[in-house]
């Protein structure tokens, strides 16, 4: 008999095999083949790059003719194991030339990979051992799924409890609508809905985590004055420009989520090249920022913006590969939660019964390694992903 061993009962039959228990580290290493991609690296060093792959027992994809390097730069396909790029790394520290020591650097960052944690300004920390769920508090009379609109303080303060009692870990704030095709309202106007709304909550679970779900700097500003923990900015601080500065004072988490355009146009920018590839740099250049004044990992939380200038298929896209998001040591979200897209997969289906395509969409964001996923529906999501989270590592329940 002959079966195939997945990746998740690894370490277990390794174990059983009954090899000292010291060796088992070194067959690990050699186990799993983990492709990575490198960008515009120099020509020359891909071709060096390459022939020690090759030499360690891995390989390395490039361009044809990059051995004439007719082309200054190009983008390379690693694929090896841990054990082929230990050795990678160790012949790339003698090797501080064509830019690879900045190489060896992100491979060594990739390769060993640490726990993101969200640092809230009060001193405490959101960890990610398991799965946090965003819990959706829509304070707008216009949002894409009736069902999450709502309309005074008391019946926020009642909906956020619910949420809390049934798993919530973050309740999102937000006071304008950002779906695709969505006229804009004054920073006036979404504060006078989300204030109220934001202070009672805040009053009533003063232990909450409570995240503004807003692209206006002063709309935020004034929701962590009135205590709000988390900014969530569905323009990644492209849209007020004097976000960047408040996030930098005021050392709150902030959510980038990537989108093109606004609301209102964002639909006619869904052209992209690579839609996965563009979205990570893109997120990953504007978490640079912060990092250039002085912010750290611990303050960024990534989203790839499903449903913002993207088609169906760039959608599926993203949340198929979520798993690129988060080996980019980041912290990242899902908020895919009754989208169109998923009304569009299962055949043009109201958002009122798009539940069963969301908990699908939560569940990958489990095997892909995801952080938090934002929601309409607290209780559904929590039980699935808690079982999901139970039968992937069994011992830990």
């Amino acid at each position: 008999m002959l079966i195939r061993i997945g990746r998740e009962m690894l370490n277990d039959t390794l174990a059983g095999i009954g090899a000292h228990e010291k060796s088992l580290p070194v067959f690990r290493n050699k186990s799993v083949i983990e492709p990575l991609k490198l960008f515009k690296v120099r020509t020359p060093a891909a071709n060096i790059i390459k022939q020690e792959m090759l030499a360690a027992g891995g390989d390395a994809v490039t361009p044809a003719g990059s051995v004439a390097c007719t082309d200054n730069y190009i983008d390379i396909l690693l694929l090896g194991s841990r054990k082929h790029y230990s050795a990678l790394l160790k012949k790339l520290d003698q090797m501080p030339f064509f830019g690879m020591d900045k190489i060896r650097e992100e491979l060594e960052d990739i390769l060993t990979p640490k726990i993101p944690v969200t640092a809230l300004r009060d001193g405490r920390k959101l960890t990610y051992e398991k799965m946090r769920i965003m819990g959706i508090l829509n304070i707008t009379p216009d949002s894409f799924y009736t069902g999450s609109r709502i309309e005074t303080a008391n019946d926020a303060v009642c909906t956020a409890g619910q949420m809390l009692a049934d798993g919530a870990d973050i309740l999102d704030i937000g006071g304008e609508s950002t779906r695709p095709g969505s006229m804009g309202i004054d920073a006036a106007e979404e504060e006078k809905r989300v204030l109220p709304v934001l202070c009672a909550i805040r009053k009533a679970y003063p232990e909450a985590v409570l995240s503004i779900d807003t692209f206006r700097a002063s709309t935020a500003k004034t929701a962590l004055d009135a205590g709000a923990d988390i900014i969530n900015d569905v323009s990644a601080m492209e849209a007020d420009n004097a976000m960047v500065d408040l996030v930098v004072e005021s050392g709150a988490p902030v959510i980038l989520m990537h989108m093109r355009g606004t609301p209102e146009t964002m639909q006619q920018n869904c052209c992209y090249k690579n839609v996965v590839e563009e979205v990570v740099r893109c997120l990953v250049e504007r978490a640079q920022l912060l990092h250039g004044r002085g912010v750290g990992k611990d303050k960024i939380i990534l989203d790839p913006g499903i449903g913002f200038a993207k088609t169906v298929e760039q959608n599926l896209l993203l949340m198929r590969d979520l798993s690129v998001f988060a080996g980019l040591g980041y912290p990242v979200m899902l908020a895919a939660s009754r989208k169109s897209v998923i009304g569009k997969v299962l055949g043009d289906m109201p958002a009122e019964e798009r539940l069963e395509g969301t908990i699908a969409a939560s569940c990958q964001a489990v095997f892909a390694g995801v952080n938090i996923v934002r929601v309409h529906d607290v209780k559904e999501n929590v039980r699935a992903i808690r079982m999901l989270e139970a039968i992937l590592c069994p011992r830990h329940i």
